[in-house]
């Protein structure tokens, strides 16, 4: 684990605090975190804040180098870090303000089906999911494709699969860019990445990633929640994977790759983590064909798992999925670079937006939303974790001037992996999930051991702070009560 962080962090109000440009050499903008009196105990451990100072060093950075309030260590950017480049002053794209896991993200399922329906039934309920979602290190999915076949998905993402009848034209709606981000170029993706992914499109794979059953246990926002088509008492389903082993050999290569071009354009880094390229170079080019790519796999890998979830719910329950309504609420990445416009200086630019273990959070009226939420904002899903809740919030226009339209993507880390498997020695996380309500599985040894509840901050903090920050507004809160883990 990193040292704790002994640079300066200002208050600037009760949610956020500021590293000023001032803190070091080189910072072209100022650092914000979003925080409040606790959470920000939590940052002060470990050097997150540092890499949110070393991002502010970025060519072409804007506004402020940002953190939400799930902050914690990453590689190169923290996560929970969102940063944005303006291309025509030399912004650069960087792989680690991306991520390994590329387009690693969440989508949630609604339901007409009541607790009452799935308690009685929820353990067979999860074996069942437990053996059709294919989950763990290096599983490979029970739908294959061909060559020829992945490289449509790697172009067209969620289009390619619900073509071929693995999901209803309504979740392209539904999905972030409708599951297909233009500029996807295969040509840039490694024979290895393409190899790595063969077979493991439809699959959960490991770590934090995980198929869950929910209740909605609190409505705070019933214009919203009923454009969601969520109801109190009412079952869902939330998914949260990313591209899988083609997204991580991707960054894998990125990283690789553009190694020397700091020094080819000019470059100084505070850490080579943050190798990167201008978004207008040769080499920046590619890296986004690549990141394009991977992030169509993940939307059309989550896509599959719907498909395969609403299978599982007509078989067990003996009803058409249509009629469970199951529908797709929504799908937000958390691992991706896109370009988007912003009013930068009195005048809308577009720019690069790096958000790392952050969400999109678009406020109503914005012109990339569907017709379903124009008049309430786009939901943002913040999972996290087994053993607390989950929340559906939805953009607000603060987020727009203030964080780049984005929005915390989970709860953050406390403990890392390896902390929380010596933490759990001795005790049966699945046992200590039951007796809250929750029955779990796992594929992996340590699957639930460095997942369990204490690993994580408590997501009720985290929510409250960008409620408050009106970035985005709380709609409904999901208890969890059956989960699969990798």
């Amino acid at each position: 684990m990193s040292q704790a962080y002994k640079g300066p962090l200002e208050r600037i109000d009760e949610t956020s605090w500021r590293i000023p440009k001032s803190a070091r050499p080189g910072m072209r903008v100022d650092g914000i975190i979003y925080a409040d009196d606790v959470l920000i105990e939590a940052v002060r451990q470990d050097q997150s804040p540092e890499q949110v100072a070393n991002v502010a060093t970025l060519p072409g950075i804007v506004k402020h180098s940002l953190a939400m309030p799930d902050i914690h260590w990453g590689y190169g950017f923290c996560i929970g870090g969102v940063a944005a480049t303006d291309p025509s002053q030399g912004g650069v794209i960087s792989p680690g303000g991306v991520g390994y896991d590329i387009n690693c993200g969440v989508r949630l399922l609604s339901t007409n089906l009541t607790l009452d329906d799935v308690q009685p039934r929820i353990e067979p309920l999860i074996e069942k999911l437990f053996k059709t979602v294919p989950c763990g290190v290096g599983r490979g999915g029970v739908i294959k494709f061909n060559s020829k076949e992945l490289r449509r998905i790697m172009a067209d993402g969620s289009h390619f699969v619900v073509d071929k009848g693995y999901g209803w034209k309504s979740d392209l709606d539904m999905t972030e860019a409708t599951g297909r981000i233009e500029g996807a170029d295969p040509d840039c993706v490694s024979k290895r990445a393409t190899e790595r992914g063969h077979d493991q499109c439809g699959t959960l794979g490991s770590g934090n990633h995980f198929l869950e059953i929910q209740v909605v246990e609190r409505i705070d926002d019933p214009v919203a929640a009923k454009a969601m088509g969520l109801v109190e008492g009412n079952v869902s389903v939330m998914i949260h994977s990313g591209s899988r082993g083609l997204g991580y050999q991707v960054c894998d290569d990125a990283i690789k790759e553009l190694r020397n071009a700091p020094r080819k354009y000019g470059i100084e880094l505070p850490d080579r983590q943050l190798v990167c390229a201008p978004v207008e170079s040769p080499e920046g080019r590619r890296y986004l064909g690549a990141m394009r790519s991977a992030a169509n796999y993940a939307w059309a890998n989550r896509q599959i798992m719907t498909y395969l979830v609403r299978k599982v719910f007509a078989e067990f329950f003996e009803t058409p999925a249509e009629r469970l309504g199951m529908s797709l609420v929504y799908d937000v990445a958390h691992n991706i670079a896109k370009m988007e416009k912003y009013e930068v200086d009195g005048k809308m630019t577009e720019l690069c937006v790096h958000r790392k273990g952050a969400t999109r959070a678009f406020p109503a009226g914005h012109p990339e939303l569907p017709d379903k939420y124009k008049s309430v904002g786009q939901p943002v899903l913040v999972p996290g974790d087994m053993g607390r809740a989950s929340f559906v919030m939805v953009g607000q226009p603060k987020a727009m001037d203030s964080t780049f339209g984005s929005c915390c993507h989970g709860a953050g880390r406390l403990m890392s992996r390896g902390a929380a498997i010596r933490a759990a020695k001795g005790r049966s996380i699945q046992q200590e999930l039951l007796d809250r309500g929750v029955v779990a599985r796992a594929r992996g040894r340590h699957g639930l051991d460095e997942e369990q509840p204490e690993a994580y901050k408590d997501v009720n903090q985290v929510v409250d702070v960008l409620h408050k920050a009106d970035i985005s507004r709380r709609v409904a809160k999901l208890r969890p009560v059956g989960v699969i883990k990798g």
